[in-house]
């Protein structure tokens, strides 16, 4: 317990605690921020599902009832028309009986009844009727003489011939006495009531409405473009997910400009309409980026301020530890060769052997001796000489290729390798790369050549865990003996010292490897 507190006062007291709290805090500011914003855009794009919701119904309520209006003038008229005595009333006052009740559908156009040749019988507009050539040719007038229950049709966006305005055209069929067809009853509404219509809506900047047939025939768009009006959509992914869900709300690009926005959809009544409200996405969170932008200013000052303070509170300490850091390298590294030097070889070849007793791996040390330095400097100078301990050095280090395997400076123009999980063969192989690559080493300010340069190896392998092993010192001192009898035998040549295990029956204790 006792120790658990004293732990925790050396964290509080560490000026790396408070540096890392110091930068904590913002981090937890900025996401409590962050959390507060997003949950503001979700409000935004709630309130703009919602205001989209309230003008679809709006809207699909006013064209149902206009839609509705002009179905019921229609059928009101087939009614009156099949009463008896109708047909041999006067004309005039025949007229003023039949469309008395057309008058208050809005942008309805004139109402035209056709016998079953085409024929105008009697329009609302005009005594004696006009009379359209091809009526009987036309797709709604062939639908009703096929299909005796198809009930109201309504078709795509035409110019009407009687007008010259673009509108749709609504059907019904008129049934003779005994059932036959015998005619079709007809009523035109402007899609100038559409385009008015829409034109009241404030959807914002690039907010769009579309109405679409069902089957993908767009009759109106605002703002209005009339290369796209009684164009199909129905290939647009879009209008697939309005086809296929029927009723909702969505994110995507719009397929016209591929501006992203938020479409709200749904079915116009029992008519075979969608109606869709698109606003822009960059409209819906505008008001929300402007508040966004002022939060997330004062926050990030107020972070900044904090980070900042806590960056110059740790600038000292970290200089200070680089300090220590780079005097903990540089004594740990020999100055001329940049390799390891003797005192980090004495902790390394402790810790692996330590490492080595435990596992019971082999361990194998060379021993490196420069052949005849003190010729190349007494002959050429010390700096030539450094030169050659410098490309020794290089050359070892090419010599190895495993990151556990390390060079050593220990001292003058020797050198050791500690090769760790290595055995007898193994080290073996890596001295005969050494004798290969010091073999190329060459010294341009002294023009000496390769092979002018090399090296003797005394080379010791032992497993640690071993009752024979004896220690890491008694390793050494055999690869150090090796490393003699190499110099004795001639240099630029490795020798083995044999395993302990094998000393007591051999009658030499070292092995010649040329």
């Amino acid at each position: 317990m006792q120790t658990g507190q004293h732990a925790l006062m050396r964290t509080l007291r560490s000026a790396k605690t408070w540096i890392v709290l110091g930068i904590l805090a913002p981090i937890g500011m900025l996401l409590v921020s962050a959390l507060m914003l997003l949950d503001l855009r979700r409000d935004a794009w709630t309130k703009a599902e919602l205001n989209a919701s309230n003008l679809l119904q709006l809207l699909d309520r006013d064209i149902a009832r206009n839609v509705e209006i002009i179905d019921l003038t229609l059928q009101g008229l087939i009614e009156s028309l099949a009463q008896p005595g109708v047909a041999q009333m006067n004309p005039e006052l025949r007229q003023t009986l039949l469309f008395d009740r057309a008058t208050s559908a809005r942008d309805m156009g004139a109402i035209v009844v056709f016998d079953e040749h085409g024929s105008s019988v009697i329009e609302s507009g005009a005594l004696p009727p006009r009379q359209i050539p091809g009526i009987a040719e036309r797709h709604y007038f062939k639908a009703h003489r096929d299909q005796a229950n198809l009930g109201l049709h309504i078709s795509r966006p035409i110019v009407t011939i009687l007008t010259g305005t673009s509108a749709l055209i609504l059907s019904r069929r008129v049934d003779k006495p005994d059932g036959s067809f015998g005619g079709v009853a007809v009523a035109s509404l402007r899609l100038s009531y559409f385009s008015r219509l829409f034109r009241d809506i404030g959807l914002g900047h690039l907010g769009l409405i579309n109405l679409y047939q069902a089957d993908g025939t767009r009759v109106m768009r605002y703002p209005y473009d009339d290369s796209l009006i009684g164009k199909s959509s129905a290939e647009t992914p879009n209008f697939q997910r309005f086809l296929r869900d029927g009723k909702g709300t969505f994110v995507s690009p719009t397929f016209s400009d591929g501006i992203v926005r938020h479409h709200t959809f749904g079915r116009v009544g029992e008519l075979p309409f969608i109606l869709s409200i698109a606003l822009s996405a960059d409209a819906v969170e505008a008001e929300w980026r402007e508040k966004a932008l002022v939060i997330s200013s004062i926050v990030l000052v107020l972070c900044g301020l904090t980070v900042g303070l806590s960056l110059l509170f740790g600038r000292e300490l970290q200089r200070r530890s680089e300090a220590q850091a780079t005097l903990a390298r540089l004594s740990d590294t020999d100055a001329l060769t940049g390799l390891s030097n003797r005192r980090r070889f004495e902790t390394a070849f402790d810790e692996a052997w330590k490492v080595a007793v435990e596992t019971g791996e082999i361990l194998s040390l060379l021993v490196v001796d420069a052949d005849h330095f003190k010729r190349f400097n007494d002959r050429y100078g010390h700096a030539v000489g450094d030169a050659v301990l410098v490309g020794l050095g290089l050359r070892l280090a090419a010599s190895v290729h495993r990151s556990e395997d390390v060079v050593f400076r220990v001292g003058g123009e020797e050198f050791v390798l500690l090769l760790r999980d290595t055995d007898q063969a193994g080290a073996l192989h890596v001295a005969q790369r050494i004798h290969a690559e010091v073999a190329k080493l060459t010294v341009a300010s002294a023009s000496l050549p390769a092979g002018s340069v090399t090296v003797s190896i005394g080379l010791a392998s032992a497993t640690a865990a071993s009752d024979e092993a004896g220690t890491a010192s008694d390793l050494y001192r055999r690869a150090d003996g090796a490393l003699y009898e190499a110099k004795a035998g001639g240099r630029n040549q490795t020798r083995c010292a044999l395993e302990p295990v094998r000393r007591r029956s051999a009658t030499t204790d070292f092995a010649v490897v040329s």
